[in-house]
């Protein structure tokens, strides 16, 4: 590999290693290991049709060209979208940290006790902000959580209103298209009706299971809510509202006036507008509903020794653990900006955001008495930031016009109306900018202003009486000093993959490149409003048109969306875009979804979403596809077959090599086949998609093309797909895009999160076809050495015809229970003694490790995690041998803290060195865990999910 190029960088193994790795393995070539890896039938034989490579700094030089061809206009637009202000200090120590954004979803609690704080802060902020009991860790956009709370609705009737079958949901037509665009995507599948109206007279019939209202509603009015929910709830329906989350700052939340689920985005939060985002939606409910809420709560709970401590509570909820039952498909969420919006609101406390709000709705109190003054007609008689304004005869076109020439960018309703929100960054000098544009339309001279006029347009019944984070976090990091210590303080909790490598199988925790990263900060990118006309984002529109090409040749197919904000969400809009396509044949009737027994568990929540039934199929004794049972199950459903849910290698780590017979058997009975992309690193530019058969995949940007987890999201799920498949991508209601005859919306914004979509394009960019080969042929060489390494140490419990793994493996832990009475969840706690956090547990096999190690990851950190793997196995083996007691060992009290390690007392049946130090590693690099075993079912007795003192809490 030429030193200078980024595949250099990118892939860990260095030359002079991989010849000792290959020799381990046995084999005499990397080469000679993909031929014994991937079946033959399925191989590339040519390389990939992308662009040259480019060095990190060509790509930079690239970049910037691409940056400057976007034109960054004041966007006073709104929907849902507003100029913020990010301080440094969150920029700065968590948005460019590699210390926070490369760290993985917080299954184990012990050492990740600093993102749970903040996500912790996140839910009180949004609880307290709603006037809600309970809310969630993030959702992936407000659109979302709306369709989110829906279902919830749905899920939460009463027994009357099902033996009813009440199938009607009312929607404000005053929502935001988008928003009530992805109920429509959402609603249809399951059979739920939605009824679009006014919510000023309608009046509810028993059929009516619930409703949605915006506050302010799309053109900006404050609406006294109380009554309609009222009547909602005398006839048993139960009412969501999506916020404005900056709006709650200074009026009545909606859980004081009746509201039973609140959503929105935390945008306004200091969260760059991004073309899209990502954004971190929030979800809040009542206690009552806290076992139909979708997505991550974090509670509260004790350790091992009665410390307080943090934890993801009720997971039985997700669909990891109730698959086809689950309460929803969601599994990424948007944590890292979840983070940084629960930081704004610590850094600023509730003064600071009575501040930011106060002088935002001041601005447009002054914006409404100099459009009044200029003689237009603003109709909004209680508004918050928002004005909506009759032209009369002013030329629509014509303003337009002389807006865009000032670089200012308004919404334009009907032909005769406009819009103006305004935001955080809106000073005096842009309110005169504002009428001065409105001046020359009507060609006349604009009203002056030198400061905001002190006057409120709230409704005084609406007017916040409550008080809100009363919390001390939210009172006591208001210096940049402090604030910068705290977050250091909780990042030190963190393990992340600037501490060890992260070897979770089918997550794929690669190196999250600084190049990749550094666009997006750049203002260029941030500032750009999603519904901007398509000229003002030419930058963006040729690395979105780009990246869908490539993306597409990597995958064998014909089209890309780039919609879809996570996995979930593009297994969702795969499946659906496979709906449309049998209605369009006239053959809606199938509906009939085959998904193995081994599969992520979002496949069969996704399935039921889209409409359709499970039959799941069996595996055999060596973990593929059971041919036999689906082409009896295939012929059995043959009328009513919709697709084949396949993940490829299987999420056993394995290349199937039945697998064009499996794709072939569906096909013959008139069914499509959805691939899960979530371990396509074992794929790209050795085999496609396309090659094996399948018609449409997703992609976890996340995961395979390096966007960064973020301690569980932001990710991207972009769906690739055949020709016959291009015509129903989704569509958007605001931008054009997605196919002829595109399904709607699947995510807010017509291209999901805009700016990150630019860290997989440099990604694939500075790669290049070779070097995207190069990674994936390095992720099978040290899928292979670490199988290899633990051999006669660990059972690798499934593994190709020829012995090898893919790119990742799964180690049979099941043998030391019966033997040492040792769970896997113990070896889990135990790698963090050793520095390590531990592989995927319990998927898909319980009482097992997936391993999946990266080509990022170098010989001396894959044999650092092996040794730590063989010393547990010999930890094992002393209980096994009986030279240790079966329930007082490191094992069962793993991991050790630095507190009980240097305590005054040392009651354990071994030594300090071997709790913390066991192994000489360690010495040069230790990470502690800053909690012991945390009590999960201590959690979910006593749920607790907001910054309250855990004392009040405590069982007596």
């Amino acid at each position: 590999m030429l030193t200078h190029s980024f595949a250099h960088r990118h892939i860990g193994p260095r030359d002079h290693e991989v010849e000792e790795m290959l020799n381990v393995i046995g084999v005499s070539s990397i080469e000679e290991l993909i031929e014994q890896t991937i079946p033959d039938g399925i191989r590339m034989k040519e390389n990939l049709n992308l662009s040259t490579a480019m060095t990190e700094q060509e790509f930079l030089v690239h970049i910037q060209e691409q940056a400057r061809k976007n034109q960054i206009f004041r966007s006073y637009i709104g929907l849902g979208y507003h100029n913020t202000i990010l301080p440094g200090v969150i920029q700065r120590n968590i948005l460019e940290n590699p210390g926070w954004y490369t760290a993985y979803t917080p299954y184990q609690a012990e050492i990740a006790q600093g993102r749970l704080e903040a996500l912790l802060n996140f839910q009180t902020m949004v609880s307290e902000l709603t006037g809600m009991e309970l809310a969630n860790a993030s959702l992936l956009d407000e659109a979302t959580a709306c369709a989110e709370a829906m279902s919830m609705m749905y899920a939460a009737r009463s027994r009357d209103k099902v033996k009813a079958n009440a199938n009607k949901f009312f929607v404000s037509k005053d929502c935001l298209p988008q928003n009530i665009e992805l109920l429509k995507t959402r609603s249809e599948p399951i059979g739920i009706e939605l009824v679009i109206g006014s919510h000023r007279d309608f009046t509810f019939s028993e059929d009516f299971f619930g409703a949605i209202l915006q506050y302010p509603d799309v053109v900006g009015t404050i609406f006294d809510y109380s009554n309609f929910v009222d009547r909602a709830h005398e006839s048993g329906v139960l009412v969501g509202v999506a916020a404005d989350i900056m709006s709650l700052v200074l009026l009545t939340p909606p859980g004081e006036w009746g509201a039973d689920v609140v959503v929105g985005s935390t945008q306004r939060f200091g969260i760059p507008l991004g073309y899209g985002g990502p954004h971190a939606a929030f979800y809040a409910t009542r206690e009552e509903y806290k076992r139909l809420i979708p997505g991550r709560i974090i509670g509260q709970t004790i350790d091992r020794d009665g410390n307080p401590a943090l934890r993801m509570a009720l997971q039985t909820r997700e669909q990891h653990i109730k698959r086809d039952r689950a309460t929803s498909n969601i599994c990424t969420a948007q944590v890292l900006l979840a983070v940084m919006a629960g930081m704004y609101a610590v850094y600023h406390g509730e003064d600071g955001l009575k501040r930011i709000a106060t002088t935002i709705h001041r601005a447009a109190v002054t914006l409404n008495d100099g459009v009044e003054k200029l003689g237009y007609e603003q109709l909004n008689k209680d508004f918050f930031d928002t004005l909506e304004i009759e032209l009369g005869d002013v030329d629509q076109i014509n303003l337009k016009r002389i807006a865009e020439e000032h670089k200012i960018n308004f919404r334009y309703m009907y032909s005769t109306r406009i819009g103006i929100s305004l935001n955080e960054h809106t000073s005096v000098e842009h309110v005169n900018d504002i009428l001065n544009v409105l001046a020359l339309a009507k060609e006349t001279e604009a009203p002056e202003y030198t400061d905001f006029i002190k006057a409120s347009k709230l409704p005084e019944s609406l007017e916040r009486k409550s008080d809100f984070l009363k919390h001390e976090v939210f009172n006591k990091y208001h210096s940049e000093t402090e604030m910068m210590r705290y977050l250091k303080k909780l990042e030190r909790k963190d393990l992340s993959l600037n501490h060890s490598m992260i070897p979770l199988g089918s997550c794929t925790m690669k190196l999250n490149a600084a190049t990749e990263m550094l666009p997006l900060s750049w203002p260029s990118f941030g500032n750009i409003h999603p519904f901007v006309p398509l000229e003002q984002a030419e930058g963006y529109q040729f690395i979105i048109n780009e990246l869908e090409r490539d993306l597409a040749e990597i995958t064998g197919f014909d089209a890309t969306s780039l919609q879809p904000n996570s996995g979930a969400q593009g297994e969702y809009a795969g499946l659906m875009v496979i709906r449309a396509y049998h209605a369009s044949r006239g053959e809606d009737h199938r509906n009939v979804a085959i998904i193995p027994s081994s599969a992520h568990g979002t496949n069969p929540a996704s399935a039921v979403m889209a409409g359709m039934k499970v039959v799941v199929v069996k595996c055999d004794e060596r973990g593929n596809i059971d041919v036999e049972d689906l082409k009896a199950k295939a012929e059995k459903h043959a009328e009513n077959l919709s697709c084949l849910m396949i993940t490829y290698p299987s999420t056993h780590g394995v290349f199937e090599a039945s697998v064009k017979e499996v794709t072939g058997i569906i096909h013959e009975h008139g069914g499509q086949v959805y691939m899960d992309g979530a371990n396509m690193n074992a794929q790209v530019g050795l085999t496609s998609p396309g090659l094996i058969g399948a018609d449409v995949c997703h992609l976890n940007l996340h995961k395979t093309f390096a966007i960064p987890h973020g301690g569980g999201g932001p990710g991207m799920g972009p769906i690739c797909v055949r020709k016959h498949l291009a015509p129903f991508l989704p569509s958007n209601p605001e931008i054009r895009t997605g196919g002829s005859q595109g399904i709607s919306s699947i995510s807010a914004a017509p291209w999901g999160s805009g700016l990150v979509l630019l860290i997989s394009y440099a990604y694939v960019k500075m790669l290049g076809s070779k070097g995207l080969a190069n990674a994936t042929r390095y992720a099978i060489l040290n899928a292979n050495y670490i199988k290899q390494r633990l051999e006669g140490h660990y059972a690798v419990l499934y593994s190709g015809e020829n012995g090898r793994c893919a790119h990742e493996m799964i180690l049979d832990c099941r043998p030391f229970k019966r033997e040492a009475s040792v769970e896997v969840v113990d070896i889990a706690k135990r790698l963090m003694d050793y520095g390590y956090h531990a592989p995927t547990v319990s998927f898909p096999v319980a009482g097992t490790l997936m391993v999946e190690p990266t080509e990022s990851e170098g010989k001396e950190e894959l044999d650092r995690f092996c040794e730590a793997l063989i010393s547990i196995r010999r930890e094992v083996d002393e209980i096994v041998s009986e030279q240790v007691d079966a329930e007082n060992n490191v094992l069962k009290n793993a991991p050790h803290t630095l507190n009980m390690t240097v305590s005054d007392t040392w009651d354990l049946p071994y030594s300090r060195e071997k709790a913390a130090y066991p192994l000489e590693y360690i010495l040069d690099n230790k990470f502690w865990p800053s909690t012991r075993r945390v009590d999960d079912a201590y959690g979910d007795r006593n749920l607790v999910c907001t910054c309250a003192p855990i004392e009040e809490y405590m069982e007596s």
